[in-house]
């Protein structure tokens, strides 16, 4: 696949910085990941990040954009026990910046995390407990992805219906039950949890069959359904 082969070159130009650890995460490690509609995530853990060793990062990345799959391939960089909630040297989207390592993150890789190279994930991230697992999923839904819901140009793009209904469907299961859940199987949940069946089939067209025509007002159904059900899913958790 070329999934594979991508994932071979980018080891092979970071090896010269001898990271300590590169692991999958999201789709790619939890087996719900289709080639092409994915994203790559991936962490790397190296000795140092100064100026000099972010240039060469760079100067990857850069080598790697004739490659397949290339503008899907997000690595976040991080060093032996840093603190993953501060906002670390990210390459996504084609361009760097920095975020943290969230708690879904963390977890995901504790849970079954993809060791492409080094040491597993138990031996240098801390574990997340289900408190602090439950209160980061809160705070996103609350203070990322309901504000979001003002600013209606984003809702005409795929990326976001997409993020905000599935991401919306895994946050409840995590709330109920503690765990996570994939993409396919949030997509199974949604018309059980109210969201308009008729971008449940849009998303999963798009997702796992052949994309057909946008769904008329989709971004409107999406804001009208996750306004309320947000209010109601983080109310109930407070």
């Amino acid at each position: 696949m070329q999934t594979e082969v991508l994932l071979d070159r980018f080891l092979t130009e970071l090896a010269p910085l001898e990271p300590v650890a590169v692991w999958a995460h999201g789709s790619l490690a939890g087996g719900d990941y289709q080639e092409g509609r994915s994203d790559l995530d991936l962490i790397a853990v190296l000795d140092r990040l100064g100026p000099r060793t972010v240039w060469r990062l760079a100067k990857l990345h850069a080598r790697l954009r004739a490659e397949p799959l290339s503008g899907q391939l997000h690595c976040t960089y991080l060093t032996p026990l840093a603190d993953p909630g501060r906002r670390h040297l990210t390459w996504a989207y084609e361009e760097l910046f920095k975020r943290p390592v969230t708690a879904v993150t963390q977890r995901e890789l504790h849970s079954f995390g993809r060791v492409l190279l080094g040491k597993p994930p138990a031996e240098l991230l801390p574990p997340v407990s289900d408190r602090e697992l439950a209160d980061f999923v809160v705070r996103d839904q609350r203070d990322f992805w309901r504000p979001a819901l003002d600013n209606a140009p984003l809702w005409t793009r795929d990326v976001w219906i997409d993020g905000g209904l599935l991401t919306f469907a895994r946050a409840s299961v995590t709330l109920r039950e503690g765990r996570l859940m994939s993409k396919r199987e949030a997509l199974e949940l949604l018309p059980g949890l109210g969201a308009p069946v008729e971008l449940v089939e849009d998303i999963r067209r798009r997702r796992y069959g052949e994309p057909g025509p946008a769904v008329e007002n989709r971004a409107a159904l999406t804001r009208g359904y996750l306004g309320p059900a947000i209010d109601e899913l983080v109310a109930a958790y407070d």
